[in-house]
């Protein structure tokens, strides 16, 4: 008990400091009167009675400091007196105190915003109860005809004998995204509408904000009319009215309930504003060779991802053996939710993560460079205290909050920095950021940011506060004040430094240069279309309304021909999936006259519904045969254009036109080819996949429908007139995403081009700290050896002798710092392979330029201080001696 009182003092003591050291005072000086009043009342006169006292008692000051460490904890106090002095200190001088905090600010606040992304993307869960047992169950495509697809979406039978037949999970359910329009109450809207099956919501067991979200008998056909909103479209089109729930609504032309609202962070899919109950026609349970849909689970409590993968991969093979024409070489893959849903941009952030790391280790290593340079000026001042008694602990505790107190002052102006950029950096993402709204920042961030601060400070502490305690202490009181040395193992911690900076700018600027190589290399590919002055449209009709073919043929035939008589307009046609969009459907061919294969077994082609006018519109070119015309109507026999690389492959030493193919899924009918036109990139210019079986929409004629318009001018300001034809033909039908060619390609390499412009921020960024500390270096050198360089100045050395001198020493740990950067570009350059196209990870004209700019940059860093040592003034040089 005695040791916790004694303890609780002590703490009290370091709240009120004051107080205490006025008691101590007035009682060790009472305790002295009586000791003088003592020795007068033996003999003694006065001063010799106030003279013993002083010595019995033992110095005034030297009982003070006793009883303060009885009184407080000693190491706390010493470091707050520390912190006091080193406070007074950097406000002593504001130069060097600002350079040392932009410094850091600059390196810590790019870490900090780039943290928060990777935390609120990757390391932050899910907002679902137990979200980590939450899965996504892929198809896992036969290799012989999906090279390099790792998963594929589902079909609805294999779906149903997945959630009847496994016994892991508690819950799953299949999902699709479609364009659902809303009517009534305003401009008709085309919402993103997740189509869900009953188990959706229990599996994600996402909380109702208002009213209640979807559930198992929402899957009958008579209660089926049942929607939820996003909280967004609450808002938005509702004005966030309660009595919304029960209201009927329109969606696609019929009426539907509104059960609920939920919260946009919980909302999944991500980008979904509706959903609607997943009611499937016997004839649609049966289906397994269309694989159209997305699957969810979420495992039962105790069991494991190990037991559900084993169990699916146990289902799919007793699939492939009962339905083999379908399911032959299809199996199952299992996996955590979050970890699929940021498969795309998780190694990619970690890239970035790990750049801003590069800079701030080269904030770092210049921070210790000047406080290196700094701490060897103060030599003297250290020198003494050590001469009057400062251990070598209370030296390095000193230099080291020093040191931390900068890192906490450039974390507070990084943490600014963070926030005012972060906003910026994520709409620099686009749409492939996903959980974009979880971004922010939080405690985790708030602790990482101060984590990174102090420990930056500490580490860049660590080299002066070492060197200062190497020294002679006799030594540095015999030099003069200020001055430091000029030993050589400070000029080697120095140099050291300024190699790592220039080694991890060279780190950075090589995948800087790798990427834009990429992007350089992708511009220079040909989509296989003319973009320029193309614009283009969505249209998704509603089932319900356009039910039959008859009706699809006149809504968007009827709006063809009104946009084609604008003005303004030189071509138009249709599309169902966009070129380079990276969405479409592939499907099984089947050629005549090679042997009878199952669909399962058969190859995939691209295949894609156009209007006639599209080839012309987009400027491909016709090869051979002839564009579908006017004439290639249902009533026709089925044709076919194929794409060059379609021909190669199925007829490689005949002539494609006449042949005839079968695309199962669309028709057992074969089709004539009647023409063959040039690739064109599928899923980006990135891809080398340009195989395209095209069939014409009155043929097929389907419910989304991409409209593209060639304009004779600026193709955007054709967009109100050709969205204003087609509501001549429906004023309901909403017209959505709207985009130039040229912007649909631009997306296609949005993620290297984002990660380019981010690296070279970054690369830049740290290029500028490694000039700044080698001109610092190379500055505090000319300054060591200003009075040799005045005797060779006084003696007559030529100015271009002396500056080539000076350039040459800061050369020496710049070159030593390419070497290594070489080294670890070549190490690292992994870290780029799924980022580059059209050059290698080790390319050697990239590292060869980079190399060059960072050297040239150190020699630029390097003539300033060497033009200046060519000014010295000899006598005054000698003089100072």
């Amino acid at each position: 008990m005695r040791h916790v009182w004694a303890w609780l003092l002590r703490m009290a003591a370091l709240i009120r400091p004051g107080r205490s050291d006025e008691d101590i005072q007035a009682e060790l000086e009472s305790h002295l009167e009586l000791h003088v009043a003592d020795n007068i009342r033996s003999g003694m006169n006065p001063e010799a009675a106030r003279r013993q006292a002083w010595i019995a008692l033992g110095g005034l000051e030297r009982t003070k400091d006793e009883y303060r460490d009885q009184r407080g904890i000693p190491i706390v106090e010493s470091v707050l007196r520390d912190v006091r002095h080193g406070v007074r200190v950097l406000l002593d001088s504001p130069g060097f105190s600002v350079s040392a905090v932009a410094i850091l600010g600059l390196g810590i606040g790019a870490n900090a915003a780039i943290f928060s992304i990777v935390n609120g993307v990757v390391l932050r869960p899910l907002g679902y109860p137990d979200s980590s047992r939450i899965v996504r169950v892929w198809h896992t495509p036969p290799r012989e005809q999906f090279a390099g697809t790792a998963t594929f979406w589902v079909s609805p039978a294999n779906y149903i004998d997945w959630r009847a037949d496994s016994t892991a999970f508690e819950h799953m359910a299949a999902y699709e995204v479609r364009r659902a329009n809303l009517t009534g109450g305003g401009e008709p809207d085309a919402l993103a509408a997740a189509i869900v099956s009953g188990d959706f919501f229990p599996a994600l067991r996402a909380p109702a904000k208002l009213g209640r979200l979807l559930d198992i008998g929402d899957e009958d056909p008579g209660r089926s009319h049942v929607a939820v909103l996003s909280e967004r479209v609450w808002k938005s089109r509702f004005g966030a009215d309660a009595s919304v729930i029960g209201r009927s609504i329109t969606i696609n032309g019929e009426p539907y309930t509104v059960a609920g609202v939920i919260a946009d962070n919980l909302a999944f899919p991500f980008g979904a504003e509706l959903w609607l109950p997943l009611v499937w026609t016997p004839e649609e349970r049966a289906v397994r060779g269309i694989h159209n849909y997305r699957v969810i689970a979420r495992l039962k409590d105790g069991l494991d991802l190990p037991r559900a993968q084993a169990e699916m991969s146990t289902i799919s093979q007793r699939l492939e053996h009962v339905y083999p024409a379908d399911d032959k070489g299809w199996g199952a893959l299992v996996v955590p939710l979050h970890q699929d849903l940021i498969a795309d941009v998780r190694w990619g952030l970690f890239v970035l993560l790990g750049a801003v790391g590069c800079v701030l280790l080269i904030a770092c290593a210049n921070l210790a460079n000047l406080l290196l340079v700094r701490m060897l000026g103060r030599s003297r001042e250290i020198a003494i205290r050590a001469a009057i008694g400062a251990t070598r602990g209370r030296v390095i505790q000193q230099v080291l909050v020093e040191s931390a107190l900068l890192g906490v002052a450039g974390g507070i102006v990084g943490l600014f920095a963070a926030v005012w950029s972060l906003d910026l950096i994520v709409k620099s993402f686009g749409a492939t950021l996903p959980r974009a709204d979880q971004v922010g920042v939080d405690a985790r961030v708030l602790g990482f940011t101060c984590t990174i601060a102090i420990v930056t400070g500490l580490i860049a502490g660590v080299a002066p506060a070492w060197r200062l305690t190497r020294g002679d202490a006799g030594e540095a009181l015999k030099r003069g004040l200020g001055r430091g040395g000029s030993q050589a193992g400070e000029r080697r911690v120095r140099n050291v430094l300024v190699t790592a900076e220039v080694a991890l700018a060279l780190i950075l600027l090589v995948g800087a240069g790798l990427l834009m190589r990429t992007l350089w290399q992708l511009y220079g590919v040909h989509p296989g279309i003319d973009p320029r002055q193309v614009v283009t449209m969505s249209i998704t009709v509603p089932e319900t309304r356009y039910g039959r073919r008859e009706q699809r043929l006149h809504l968007f035939g009827e709006s063809l021909r009104r946009v084609r008589a604008l003005p303004g307009v030189e071509a138009a046609a249709t599309i169902d999936s966009l070129p380079l969009s990276g969405s479409g459907s592939t499907e099984p061919v089947a050629v005549q006259g090679n042997p009878t294969r199952p669909i399962s077994e058969q190859p995939e082609v691209a295949v894609r519904t156009i209007s006639p006018g599209y080839v012309s519109s987009v400027r491909m070119q016709v090869t051979d045969g002839r564009d579908f015309s006017d004439d290639d109507v249902a009533e026709r026999p089925p044709t076919a254009v194929v794409s060059e690389s379609v021909a190669r492959r199925f007829w490689p030493d005949e002539r494609a036109v006449g042949k005839h193919l079968t695309l199962g899924l669309i028709s057992n009918r074969p089709r004539e080819v009647v023409g063959v036109v040039s690739d064109v990139k599928v899923h980006g210019l990135n891809s080398s996949d340009g195989q395209t079986v095209y069939v014409p929409f009155a043929q097929n004629p389907g419910l989304r429908q991409s409209i593209v318009v060639r304009a004779a001018s600026d193709p955007r300001g054709v967009v109100p007139s050709v969205v204003a034809a087609v509501h001549a033909v429906d004023p309901e039908q909403p017209v959505v995403d709207v985009r130039t060619m040229d912007e649909v390609i631009d997306e296609s390499i949005a993620q290297q081009r984002f990660a380019m412009r981010m690296l070279t921020v970054f690369a830049a960024l740290a290029l500028l700290l490694a000039a700044v500390g080698i001109y610092a270096v190379v500055s505090y050198t000319v300054r060591e050896r200003v009075q040799e360089i005045g005797i060779r100045m006084a003696l007559g050395a030529p100015t271009r002798d002396v500056m080539r001198m000076v350039v040459l020493e800061g050369l020496k740990p710049i070159l030593a710092g390419l070497l290594v950067g070489v080294v670890g570009s070549a190490a690292v350059g992994r870290a780029f392979s799924s980022l580059v196209f059209g050059v290698t990870p080790h390319d050697a004209a990239t590292f060869a330029i980079m190399s060059g700019v960072v050297l040239a940059i150190g020699c630029l860093s390097s003539l300033v201080p060497a033009f200046r040592a060519t000014r010295v003034d000899a006598i005054r040089a000698l003089r100072g001696e």
